[in-house]
C-alpha cells in the first residue's frame, strides 16, 4: 500500500471528505493545505509531505505517526536534526527492523 492509498483509506474510514481533512492540515505559514493537494497525495501524484504535515495527518486520522513515516520513506525530524543521534545505533536499529520485516 502506498502512502497516498493509506491516507485515503484512513480518511474514508473516518468519514471525512478531502475538503474536511485538508482544512485541518496547516502548513508552516498557518494556511490549510488545499483539497487538490490532498487529492494529489492520495493519488500518488505528489511525494509524501514533510514531517510537520505528517504529524498532523497522524493526529487528524488517529494513526501512529511512525506508520506514516515508514510509508513516506522518511525519518522523523527529531532524529535527523539531533546532535545526540548515534548513527551506528541507528544503522543497527534499521538492520534489525529489516530483518524483522523478512520474518
Amino acid at each position: 500500500m502506498t502512502f497516498g492509498e493509506f491516507v485515503a483509506t484512513k480518511r474514508k474510514e473516518r468519514k471525512l471528505t478531502q475538503k474536511d481533512l485538508a482544512a485541518k492540515i496547516l502548513k508552516e505559514d498557518g494556511n490549510a493545505i488545499t483539497a487538490q493537494y490532498l487529492n494529489d497525495i492520495e493519488h500518488d501524484r505528489r511525494n509524501p509531505p514533510a514531517g510537520q504535515l505528517l504529524e498532523q495527518f497522524a493526529k487528524m486520522l488517529d494513526i501512529p505517526v511512525d506508520a506514516l513515516y515508514v510509508l513516506a520513506g522518511k525519518m522523523p525530524d527529531n532524529l535527523l536534526k539531533s546532535k545526540d543521534v548515534d548513527v551506528q545505533k541507528l544503522e543497527v536499529a534499521f538492520q534489525a527492523f529489516r530483518k524483522k520485516l523478512k520474518e
